[in-house]
C-alpha cells in the first residue's frame, strides 16, 4: 500500500511552498532544498505540487497513487539472476552465536518499542586483506549484480580510511532510508528512538551542532523512487517529517538504492573540514542487477563529497545486499552494521561473513559511530552495551582458527 507523504505536521498548502525551512548551515557547497523524484505510479492522473525552488529541475510531490504494486518476485532474487547464490564457507571461522527468534513479521505501522532493535559492526578497512579475500570469493561464484567497483579504488580508500579519522567539531548525518513495504519495523523503530539518539550525541558532544537531513527510496514502479528533505538544525523539525513516513509498495525483492545516493547529492552537506559527513543507508535489498554501473558511480560521487556511509543491514538482505554495503563503507570510510535476531523484531537477519563481533542495541551502535567521527579514536562499546558475542572477541580482537587474528573494532 502506498501513502501520501506530508511534510512534517503541516498541511498541503505547506508542501506547495516546499516545506524547505530548516535547511541552513555554513560552508554549504550544493543547492539543497527538498525535492521528489516520482516513480511510474504517479503518472496515473494524479495531481501534484512543486517542489522546492532549490529541488533538482522537473521534480515535484505527487498525490498517492491507488494502482496496485508490481507482482511480487522470489526473495533474493535480485533482477532475477542472483537467486541461490551462496557465500564460500571459510574454514577458519569459528562458528556463529546466534540468539533471538526472528520470527517475527515487518509491515508498515509496526510499533517497535525503542532501543530494541540490536546490532553488529565491522569495519573492513581495518580487516583489508580479509575484506579483499571476501570479495574475490563472490567474484569466483559469479554472483550477479557486483557493483564493477576495482580492486584499485578500494586501496586507494585504504591508504586514507585504515587509519582513525582526525577529530571534527561539528556533524551532518542524513539518513537514508528505504521505505518500500519490507522495512516497516526499521521505520518505526527511527521514528520512536530519533530524538533520544539525537540528545544522547548532544550530551555526549556538547559543542558539535548537529544538522540532520533525509532521504527516501523505493523502486521505479512506486509513487516516487526517491525524495529528500534537506538539512534541520531543530531535530524536532527533523522528527516531524521522519514521523510523517510509512513503508508501502516495493513488489519485487530489488530496490532503486542508486536513486536515493543520488538525491543525497543534492543536500547541502557543509563543506569545511570539521564537519563530520555521515549518512546511515538502512536498508534490506541490493540494487537491481542492470543498475549496478549507477550504483557504483553514485558511491562514488558520495565518496567524492567526503560522506562516510554507515549501512544498516535490515532483515532479509541477501549475499549481493551485504557486499554491496560492505563495499559502500569501505569505498567511503564508513563501517558496516547489521541488525540481529537478539531483538526478537522482523524477520530473520543475515549473519554476515565476518568471524567475530560485538552486538549491542542499535542506538548504541549509531552513537558509538558518531563518537569515533567526532572524537577521531577507535571505541569499542562499553561492557554495559554488550548484549553478546558473535565468535570469541578477546581485547578488540578474535584469533581464528588458521592463526590469523582480526580486529573487532
Amino acid at each position: 500500500m502506498r501513502h501520501l507523504f506530508t511534510c512534517g505536521w503541516v498541511g498541503f498548502a505547506a508542501l506547495a511552498l516546499g516545506c524547505s525551512g530548516g535547511a541552513s548551515g555554513t560552508g554549504s557547497t550544493r543547492g539543497g532544498g527538498d525535492g521528489e523524484e516520482p516513480g511510474t505510479a504517479a503518472d496515473n492522473g494524479s495531481s501534484s505540487v512543486t517542489g522546492s525552488g532549490d529541488a533538482a529541475p522537473g521534480l515535484a510531490i505527487g498525490e498517492p497513487s491507488t494502482s496496485a504494486p508490481a507482482p511480487a518476485g522470489p526473495a533474493g532474487s535480485g533482477s532475477g539472476a542472483s537467486a541461490g547464490t551462496s557465500v564460500p564457507v571459510d574454514p577458519s571461522l569459528p562458528a556463529p552465536v546466534v540468539t533471538g527468534t526472528g520470527d517475527g513479521s515487518s509491515s508498515g505501522g509496526t510499533q517497535v518499542a525503542a532501543g530494541i532493535l540490536t546490532a553488529g559492526a565491522w569495519d573492513d578497512n581495518r580487516n583489508f586483506d580479509r575484506f579483499l579475500g571476501y570479495r574475490s570469493g563472490l567474484a569466483a561464484a559469479q554472483l550477479p549484480g557486483i557493483l564493477p567497483i576495482t580492486e584499485a579504488e578500494l586501496k586507494s580508500a585504504h591508504q586514507v580510511w585504515g587509519t582513525a579519522p582526525a577529530p571534527k567539531h561539528t556533524l551532518d548525518i542524513s539518513l537514508i532510508i528505504d521505505t518500500t513495504g519490507s522495512m516497516g519495523d526499521e521505520i518505526a523503530y527511527l521514528q520512536q528512538e530519533f530524538i533520544a539518539l539525537s540528545n544522547t550525541i548532544a550530551e555526549r558532544h556538547p559543542g558539535a551542532q548537529q544538522r540532520w537531513s533525509l532521504v527516501l527510496y523505493k523502486d521505479v514502479v512506486d509513487t516516487y523512487v526517491s525524495r529528500w528533505f534537506d538539512f534541520r538544525t531543530d531535530p524536532e523539525d527533523f522528527r516531524a517529517h521522519l514521523a510523517a513516513q510509512s513503508a508501502g509498495g516495493g513488489g519485487d525483492f530489488p530496490e532503486s538504492p542508486e536513486r536515493g545516493f543520488e538525491a543525497a547529492q543534492q543536500l547541502s552537506w557543509r563543506s569545511d573540514p570539521d564537519t563530520a559527513k555521515l549518512a546511515f543507508w538502512v536498508a534490506d535489498a541490493p540494487h537491481h542487477d542492470a543498475k549496478a554501473a549507477e550504483m557504483a558511480d553514485s558511491l562514488r560521487a558520495m565518496k567524492q563529497l567526503g560522506v562516510h556511509v554507515y549501512p544498516v543491514a535490515a532483515s532479509g538482505v541477501d549475499d549481493l545486499t551485504e557486499l554491496s554495503m560492505r563495499e559502500a563503507a569501505a569505498l567511503t570510510g564508513g563501517r558496516y552494521l547489521f541488525l540481529t535476531n537478539d531483538s526478537g523484531v522482523g524477520g530473520d537477519h543475515k549473519e554476515p561473513v565476518i568471524p567475530c563481533y560485538f552486538v549491542t542495541k542499535l542506538d548504541s551502535a549509531i552513537s558509538r559511530m558518531v563518537d569515533i567521527e567526532l572524537d577521531g579514536q577507535y571505541r569499542e562499546p562499553e561492557a554495559s552495551e554488550i548484549l553478546r558475542n558473535g565468535g570469541d572477541p578477546k581485547d578488540g580482537a578474535c584469533t581464528l582458527n588458521s592463526g590469523e587474528t582480526v580486529l573487532v573494532f
